[in-house]
């Protein structure tokens, strides 16, 4: 997958949070919720493009730390959801899907990165 590829791909993720967490319940637990995962699931591809604009190897397994995170966070706020009972795993499935396969590939990423560089 093509840095290009997957600039779209986060940004889809972003977008597909947002609109999932419409669904999320008008309370305290829903907006909290809510707002936790608008601001990690933007933050992954907010901060991938900032990945792509790194000006070191440092400074890419740095940023690329930041992506993993933000994408397992997501996927945390999904699986909490469900947990919670608040909403159904099927409603839940794709976006944890989702979240998961991205987290792997920054994971992956910042391994690879590592290696490379002599530091891991």
């Amino acid at each position: 997958m093509t840095a290009e590829e997957l600039k779209k791909r986060t940004k889809l993720f972003a977008i597909n949070v947002i609109h999932f967490t419409r669904l999320l319940p008008q309370n305290d637990e829903g907006f909290v919720i809510k707002k936790q995962m608008i601001r990690s699931a933007t933050s992954v591809a907010a901060n991938y493009r900032a990945v792509c604009r790194a000006r070191s190897s440092a400074e890419f397994i740095s940023k690329i730390g930041i992506v993993e995170e933000e994408s397992d966070e997501t996927g945390f706020w999904l699986e909490l959801i469900v947990e919670g009972g608040i909403l159904n795993s099927d409603v839940v499935a794709d976006l944890l899907d989702e979240s998961n396969q991205l987290t792997a590939i920054f994971a992956a990423s910042r391994k690879t990165a590592k290696q490379k560089n002599g530091k891991y």
